[in-house]
């Protein structure tokens, strides 16, 4: 005589399977919750390290001109010095 699942155990499963679903819809919000805040804090740490790197292209572009600057100065002291 074959038996058939009560009432109660299909409730059981159908329970179970939305849990299950539930878990996974949860689990994949939190994954995708925190691979926005690694590409924001990535973000922000490559606009930290472009602002840096500006800086120091503005840093070389100045002492790239008081170089030239002093250049002119000492040919001039020299051209001067000479007549």
């Amino acid at each position: 005589m074959a038996t058939t699942p009560s009432k109660d155990h299909k409730r059981r499963e159908r329970e179970q399977k939305k849990m299950y679903k539930r878990q996974a819809r949860q689990e994949a919000k939190a994954a995708k919750k925190a691979a926005e805040e690694l590409a924001a804090a990535e973000a922000v740490k490559k606009a930290a390290e472009e602002k840096q790197a500006q800086a120091e292209a503005e840093f070389e572009a100045e002492f790239a001109r008081e170089l030239e600057a002093e250049a002119k100065v000492e040919a001039a002291k020299k051209g001067s010095g000479s007549t």
